[in-house]
């Protein structure tokens, strides 16, 4: 099996049941994994900030970097590659407080990825199927292995199934 890193601010999307994808070290931003159990297709999105607005030309050029944008590029991505949006599983992992605990998370970057990310979803009628995010200063790595959809959370050396 093939694995094919997703970067910060990135987005890949396959159709190749030997492939799989990776994100590493989620902290606050949100590993958001996509798949259709038919079509077997899937994408992961590592993406870093909640909207464009700050910065439209960045989300113009790079849309893998804000919620807002990236998501709906990453669903028609799967989309022209067979994938029907009422068959798409949602999972995600990340959207951690980035501050010490104790101390103020002035920004909550983490909590307003999710939050953006939740609004974004059910305003198209799709829901979260499992998630793995919150805490402080976690680093999560995420991988989705096409063959199946599995999805496989490790943090401080601990791997799990989301």
């Amino acid at each position: 099996m093939s694995g094919t890193v997703v970067g910060m601010a990135d987005m890949k999307v396959s159709a190749s049941v030997d492939d799989s994808l990776v994100t590493y070290a989620l902290g606050s931003c949100l590993g958001i994994a996509v798949y259709d159990p038919t079509a077997l297709v899937g994408g992961l999105l590592h993406v870093m900030l909640p909207l464009s607005s700050i910065d439209q030309a960045k989300g113009q050029e790079n849309p893998a970097i804000f919620v807002d944008t990236g998501v709906p590029a990453l669903f028609r991505a799967c989309y022209r590659l067979g994938a029907v949006k009422q068959r798409m599983i949602v999972r995600v992992a990340g959207g951690a407080s980035v501050g010490a605990p104790g101390d103020p998370d002035q920004f909550q970057i983490g909590k307003r990825n999710m939050l953006t990310l939740r609004k974004l979803l059910w305003k198209n009628g799709l829901l979260i199927q499992a998630q793995d995010v919150g805490g402080h200063r976690l680093a999560r790595n995420m991988t989705l292995r096409i063959a199946d959809g599995s999805i496989t959370i490790k943090t401080a050396g601990v791997t799990a199934a989301l």
